[in-house]
């Protein structure tokens, strides 16, 4: 990525530079007309951060938008609905721990070798060895039946294990070293042309793509900070650039704005349980204040979302009530009344949180309502979320301060403080991860240590359920059955706040799609229907 320091100029000329080697063509005599026409089936776009491991799929490569160089075994619609990729059937044994899937027999390698189940025997189990960020921790062995026919084993049933098979791009074997994060090969829609570090991607179309062939025959994605990103556009140099809310009101000529919902959200992450303990690492565990649900009751009952999508993001996001708002397996009777003060404030009371010194902040015995909630400095949508809400609670006697600090710093903290945290996945085993008992501790996860055996048990039959149907309604339940659950109807752990809209300045003419909820914003969620983008003008 590009220093922010560099100053707007520098980033422009930086831009235009980029622009003039990926745009110009090599002979010089061609005319502005052929030149123009050329250009009708090219984007440049910058739409993210560049991928710190370059572009394999078996370290993580593709999980939060197309992997473009790659083929899945299997994908997701508009409607997030799992459909076939290069599998053309799949079938889960009884007991939920072996998965048969038919592949395709046309789909070729950018290279011409063709993909069988080889391939994908080899891309499971490099994954596995390398560690991706997708767990395969449950797969016991993977096993090439035939050309076409693969089986995988699992220890145990894990409904969520189809997740795998729609973000695990497949690799080559023959085509495969350490060198392919750099130069990926693959059967996807595009295939890499040329990867300036730090500054740009150039793809082409694949001309063997087996599906839809895209209409944009080359795509250049630019690395930028959002600074150079938004200068480039109002340059008229992108075609497609993603903003910040903070620039959403500034119009840009020839461009129009495109906000797409997301279940990238944020919240407050409460230490669950009191303090005393402390990790392996020697980290403190717990928060006497937080640990009174009163306490996180009250602060999910009083903050005023809409005012939060309004002050903070321009208007541009969604109130949140769980991780997985608006996902097929969200339960929509999570959803409260929120910014109800006089509420909040009567249920402080009849927990017996009083004011008996007059200083404006509760007590409760020996304990003052007040806490720290961290927020990682230099993420100003995250900063001034932390400080919106502490103005709000202010009022009903809970005094929150604010601290940024670095993830190092956090990492220390995030056990025994309020974190301002974000997450959104399409994949509701990231639920399981945050919520889980089994999770406490683990990582960001559960950094409050939350434990409900109700909800543990619901979500061990989501995971051992052979039927979708069966394990969507217990995913529901373990944010709320009538009576308890993770959500804030039930336990509040958390005080989730907004669902962040991301935002895309589009130039005008432009078709990108029907854009499905997108994820967190890490890769390039947008490019998911890249084939379906085309020129209408």
């Amino acid at each position: 990525m590009i220093k922010k320091s560099f100053g707007v100029l520098a980033l422009v000329l930086f831009v235009f530079s980029i622009l003039f080697t990926a745009c110009t063509p090599s002979n010089s005599s061609q005319t502005s007309e052929k030149n123009e026409g050329e250009k009708k089936d090219e984007l440049v776009l910058s739409v993210g951060g560049e991928p710190d491991t370059g572009f394999d799929p078996t370290t993580g490569w593709g999980r939060y938008g197309s992997p473009l160089f790659q083929s899945t075994l299997l994908k997701r619609d508009h409607n997030l609905n799992i459909v076939n990729d290069i599998a053309t059937n799949y079938e889960v044994s009884e007991d939920g721990k072996v998965w048969t899937v038919l592949l395709r027999d046309d789909v070729t390698f950018s290279d011409g070798k063709s993909l069988t189940a080889a391939d994908v025997k080899f891309t499971f189990e490099t994954a596995q060895k390398n560690g991706s960020v997708v767990d395969f921790n449950v797969l016991e062995k993977v096993e090439a039946v035939d050309d076409y026919k693969v089986t995988f084993t699992l220890k145990e049933a894990q409904s969520t294990f189809i997740n795998s098979l729609v973000v695990t791009g497949i690799v080559p074997k023959h085509a495969y070293g350490k060198d392919y994060a750099e130069n990926p090969i693959g059967s996807g829609p595009y295939q890499l042309v040329q990867w300036d570090k730090g500054q740009q991607l150039i793809v082409k179309s694949n001309p063997k793509y087996y599906d839809k062939k895209p209409y944009f025959q080359k795509l250049t994605f630019l690395f930028l900070n959002e600074d150079a990103t938004f200068a480039a556009a109002k340059a008229g140099e992108v075609d497609v650039a993603a903003i910040p809310a903070s620039f959403s009101k500034q119009q840009v000529p020839g461009m129009r704005l495109e906000a797409v919902k997301s279940v990238d959200n944020r919240g407050i992450v409460f230490p669950y349980v009191k303090s005393g303990n402390v990790t392996e690492d020697g980290f403190p565990i717990g928060n006497d204040v937080t640990a009174d649900p009163a306490i996180r009751h009250a602060i999910n009952m009083a903050v005023d979302r809409q005012a939060l999508i309004d002050g903070v993001l321009e208007g541009y996001g969604s109130k949140a009530y769980t991780s997985v708002d608006g996902l097929p397996w969200w339960n929509p009777d999570t959803v409260f009344e929120d910014a109800d003060v006089d509420g909040a404030k009567k249920l402080l009371k009849d927990s017996g949180w009083k004011d008996t010194d007059d200083d404006g902040i509760l007590e409760k015995g020996a304990i003052k309502a007040e806490f720290n909630l961290y927020y990682p400095a230099g993420d100003a949508i995250r900063q001034s979320l932390s400080i919106a809400v502490a103005d709000m609670v202010k009022s009903l006697g809970i005094n929150i301060i604010v601290e940024g600090g670095s993830w190092d710093t956090i990492e220390q903290k995030m056990y025994s403080n309020a974190v301002m945290m974000g997450w959104g996945s399409h994949d509701p085993q990231e639920m399981y991860n945050v919520y889980s008992s089994k999770y406490a501790g683990i990582e960001y996860y559960n950094t409050g240590f939350y434990k409900n055996e109700k909800v543990d048990a619901y979500f061990e039959q989501a995971l051992a359920a052979t039927d979708s149907s069966e394990a969507m309604e217990n995913w529901k339940k373990a944010q709320w059955d009538g009576t308890t659950g993770l959500s804030a109807k039930g336990d509040a752990p958390w005080a989730w706040l907004v669902n962040i809209d991301h935002l895309y300045l589009v130039k005008d003419g432009l078709d990108i799609g029907e854009q499905r909820i997108q994820p967190h914003g890490h890769g390039w969620p947008v490019t998911n229907n890249i084939e379906e983008w085309k020129r209408t003008e």
